[in-house]
């Protein structure tokens, strides 16, 4: 019965104390959070003070450090002034909380009615409270990131990093096949859409803007929701849509999914670097984010063999009626969903990053991951035996408050409130790293970026589409012409190409079965002749006369014929439209995915190169280096005239300038702290969309035109680049922020 009694009294005793405690925490600490979180309810107070009633094994964990130099789980609890904790804060019937008070807000009699000087004191203590609590963070914030490196420390690189960085390798080879696949389809999805040269150029550029608006939406929501959960949410989008994308049929259904598509995919950069990052050890970061980046080059690889396995067979093709066409080109399309599609299924056995957790408050959560981390790498090297040593890790202090509903509320009204949090907390966060600490860095940053991605992407796009005019070119070169021919009484049967004929008379002649590529037939005579299953490109009749000609399931009419005069002709079962017949093309494309293979491949040896270098001489001495090399292998552009040195010259600036890249990837990383970085990212990536666009836009707007022009933006841009990169603080050799 003594031992009954005085544990009575010692629990009473307890109680009362955490009392005391939480009044004195709460009379100093005021609570800053937003309109739209201020009307708490007493039942949500109450609620949260009977923790101090129910938890009486609170004893376990004693308020001192641990013998690792770990920090005490909960000791915000324990110590009221480095540890308060504003959403476990109790109070009593003496001491309520009113609704205002969690805006730091006064009590009405807290000063005389109607003083200004009340007001104005109020308000000065009030921003005193918030500057403390957010230095109290920030302390916070630095023990974690010392303590975290620690810990990583401990647990090792090995199989649980290794498994990761497959998985979300795939993410990111979903990223680079998104690139690809509008470029690849454009040559027959137009053809199969019927496209004029405005919509061909929207469909290319939609991604690009899809991934622009994505980026800078996934990135906010992570660094709010959690890597894992919004990856997995981004890429669920992603392969739904271009799921859909492969089966639609008009143009602007297409355009649409593909839209879509590339907003889910637009989160993977951002969100994949970063995750990533928070399971690696300082001294390994640098060189695995850069293996990392490997698997944007292999998703390249990937969507070029598919585009030149499946695209030309159009024997593949299948059609209901003449509503319905599915070709081959929406084989590869529905193809090209896999990865994104195989990154989801392997990202949902892996566990959220604990940074993350550790930052948002959860310690068991993030205990948890990181002791699995280490009993899986420790397992794979042969030491099961081993103990994960650390017992608490520091939290940081939560600025944010829920807020209660209460059961009567509708549901979409929770909803309603929910998102309307999240989108301030979203938007809150994004101008935080346009603050003073940030303002330099994100500056600096951002001209880099943009420098980068527009050099870049333009130049690669405007290799092709200069490969592609120089073909043409070396093609009208050889164009043969005959003038004022005389042909009687002949059957045609075989493929006529790149001819021009002018002034032709042709009498009673057959045009069976056979192709017609870049064929012209300028002022001729076409009398009794008789033309069927005829299958043109790029063929015309120009000032032409027909008489008694029959044309039989040919697409040689309408716009095939310019200012043409029909005499008793007639035209049976035409093929009108646009179809999907262009077979004789077949070697132009090979060499286009051809092009695009060896362009993806050539950063093979880059990508190995700055993996090795980057935790060697730096990140800045990398991506500057790496940016003046490139500027420098523009300038031989300027001797490009053939299809094999435009090809050449394409392979040496994709090797050069894929080490920028990776150190951009690795600087952005490190340059913001974990609950601003993928935001940061995001944000900087949509920039490089952005910068894609427009770089995409003016240099293929110069093709045909002039070389120099840019190449005179290319390398002024990365000269730009490499200069603003060495104004940036070098990260090597740093925690974690």
């Amino acid at each position: 019965m003594d031992d009954d009694g005085r544990y009575r009294d010692s629990r009473s005793d307890f109680v009362r104390g955490a009392k005391d405690i939480a009044k004195v925490a709460k009379k100093q600490v005021g609570k800053k959070v937003g309109r739209g979180m201020d009307k708490m309810t007493d039942e949500y107070t109450k609620r949260s003070y009977k923790r101090f009633e129910e938890e009486d094994d609170d004893d376990d964990y004693a308020g001192v450090p641990s013998n690792d130099g770990g920090y005490y789980r909960n000791d915000s609890r324990a110590n009221d002034e480095e540890g308060h904790s504003d959403s476990t804060e109790g109070h009593d019937e003496d001491d309520e909380i009113y609704e205002g008070e969690y805006q730091g807000i006064p009590r009405a009699d807290s000063g005389k009615a109607g003083s200004m000087d009340g007001v104005t004191a109020a308000q000065a203590q009030q921003f005193r409270d918030l500057s403390a609590y957010e230095g109290e963070r920030r302390k916070d914030q630095e023990e974690l990131a010392q303590q975290y490196e620690t810990i990583l420390q401990e647990c090792g690189h090995g199989k649980f990093q290794w498994t990761l960085y497959f998985v979300l390798g795939l993410a990111l080879m979903a990223d680079g096949v998104e690139i690809f696949v509008v470029g690849f389809v454009l040559p027959s999805a137009q053809i199969d859409m019927c496209l004029s040269e405005p919509n061909k150029g929207m469909l290319g550029l939609i991604v690009y803007l899809g991934m622009m608006v994505g980026a800078f939406l996934w990135g906010g929501l992570a660094d709010r929701i959690g890597r894992r959960q919004t990856l997995l949410i981004s890429l669920s989008i992603n392969s739904v849509f271009a799921f859909f994308s492969s089966f639609v049929q008009g143009y602007s259904s297409f355009l649409f999914c593909r839209l879509i598509s590339g907003v889910g995919i637009g989160g993977s950069i951002p969100i994949v670097f970063s995750y990533y990052s928070e399971f690696l050890a300082q001294e390994k970061r640098g060189e695995h984010l850069s293996w990392l980046c490997m698997f944007w080059m292999i998703g390249g690889i990937y969507a070029s063999a598919m585009a030149w396995a499946i695209i030309p067979h159009y024997g593949w093709s299948f059609q209901m009626g003449s509503a319905y066409q599915f070709h081959s080109w929406r084989v590869f399309v529905l193809v090209c969903a896999f990865p994104s599609v195989a990154a989801i299924s392997a990202l949902t056995t892996m566990p959220e990053s604990p940074r993350f957790y550790l930052e948002n408050g959860k310690h068991d959560e993030a205990w948890m991951i990181l002791k699995q981390v280490h009993d899986t790498n420790m397992r794979a090297k042969g030491y099961p035996e081993r103990v994960f040593s650390v017992t608490t890790i520091k939290t940081v202090k939560q600025m944010d408050e829920l807020v209660n509903m209460g059961d009567s509320a509708a549901w979409h009204e929770k909803w309603r409130i929910k998102l309307t949090m999240l989108f301030h907390q979203v938007w809150s966060n994004f101008q935080t790293i346009f603050s003073p600490e940030y303002r330099r860095t994100t500056y600096m940053m951002m001209a880099v970026w943009f420098s980068m991605s527009f050099s870049y992407y333009g130049l690669t796009v405007w290799f092709p589409d200069m490969i592609k005019y120089l073909q043409k070119q070396e093609y009208s070169s050889r164009t043969k012409v005959f003038v004022k021919e005389k042909v009687e009484h002949v059957t045609f049967n075989f493929t006529l190409e790149n001819q021009v004929h002018r002034q032709g008379e042709y009498f009673n002649d057959k045009f069976m079965n056979l192709k017609m590529k870049s064929m012209v037939f300028e002022d001729s005579l076409f009398e009794e002749c008789y033309f069927e299953d005829i299958t043109s490109t790029n063929t015309f009749f120009k000032n032409c006369t027909f008489i008694a000609t029959l044309f039989y399931n040919t697409d040689l009419f309408k716009y095939r014929l310019i200012n043409c005069k029909l005499i008793n002709s007639t035209f049976l079962h035409n093929k009108e439209g646009c179809l999907l017949s262009d077979i004789s093309d077949e070697n132009n494309a090979y060499m286009v995915y051809f092009v695009s293979f060896l362009g993806t491949l050539a950063v093979l040896p880059g990508n190995i190169v700055s993996a090795l270098l980057m935790d060697k001489i730096g990140r800045l001495r990398m991506l500057a280096g790496s940016s003046v090399i490139s500027c420098i292998s523009c300038f031989f552009l300027s001797f490009g005239n053939s299809e094999s040195a435009m090809i050449a010259l394409l392979c040496l600036f994709g090797g050069i300038s894929i080490a920028s890249w990776n150190s951009l990837d690795v600087l952005t990383v490190e340059l913001y702290p974990s609950d601003k970085r993928t935001t940061a990212f995001g944000f900087l990536n949509a920039l490089c969309k952005l910068a894609a666009v427009l770089g995409i836009s003016i240099f293929t707007s110069f093709v045909g035109i002039t070389k120099a022009v840019p190449i005179l933006f290319a390398s002024g841009a990365l000269a730009a680049g490499s200069f603003l990169a060495l104004k940036l603080p070098e990260t090597r050799g740093q925690v974690l922020q």
